[in-house]
């Protein structure tokens, strides 16, 4: 066996999947309780930023946004201005034939899940594209659930089903991978300096007082 420098097949790129947001709504954020509603939004608007600049395959989706769950979160629907969303009536987004037409469309074989609430409208959707044969990953930490045992087991379940688990910077960092592609480094290290948390904070002191780069 030689090791080789190349990533490996299990890893994201921007172009090898297909990124779905799903009912980033008032309503739904209310019971949230698995997450605050601070920490959910700015990685809801980390991983929108990541895939807008990245130019990754998205799908933003709604349930009753005029009548009960209120508009998609703006931190989503700036990074995408004028992109359609589709409402749906189903608890299960896999179950909506506009959003299977969008998904065929794209036609990418890797699917990858944020939203709320995990349990119910992250589960439907994850269990059903495994069972049709697509690779699912779900950004743990972009999704909530009415509490934190809803939250956990809900991920347990799909992990047990052969869905990939991931956070947001993690997501982001994924599509970078590497600081030497200069083209899009200020996008990312940009997006963590606003989104990023501690982790943003970092990249601030470090360029504010010494200059640094990672690609050097």
């Amino acid at each position: 066996m030689t090791a080789t420098p190349t990533p490996g097949a299990k890893l994201l790129t921007p172009h090898d999947h297909t990124l779905i947001l799903i009912d980033f709504q008032s309503q739904m954020s209310f019971a949230t309780k698995s997450i605050d509603a601070v920490n959910l939004r700015n990685n809801a608007a980390l991983i929108s930023n990541g895939a807008r600049g990245f130019g990754v395959s998205t799908i933003l989706t709604t349930v009753a946004e005029k009548s009960f769950s209120g508009p998609m979160f703006s931190e989503i629907t700036d990074a995408f201005p004028g992109q359609t969303l589709f409402d749906r009536t189903s608890m299960n987004t896999w179950e909506d034939s506009a959003v299977i037409e969008e998904v065929n469309r794209i036609g990418k074989t890797r699917i990858v899940l944020a939203g709320l609430w995990t349990g119910v409208c992250i589960v439907g959707p994850a269990l059903s594209a495994i069972d049709q044969g697509f690779e699912v990953f779900v950004i743990a930490d972009a999704c909530g659930d009415v509490s934190d045992e809803a939250h956990n087991r809900a991920m347990d379940r799909m992990v047990q089903a052969g869905a990939q688990p991931m956070t947001s910077l993690q997501y982001l960092l994924e599509l970078q991978r590497d600081w030497a592609r200069t083209q899009t480094y200020d996008m990312t290290t940009g997006i963590a300096k606003k989104f990023g948390g501690a982790y943003g904070l970092g990249i601030i002191y470090a360029k504010s007082m010494f200059g640094a780069s990672e690609g050097h």
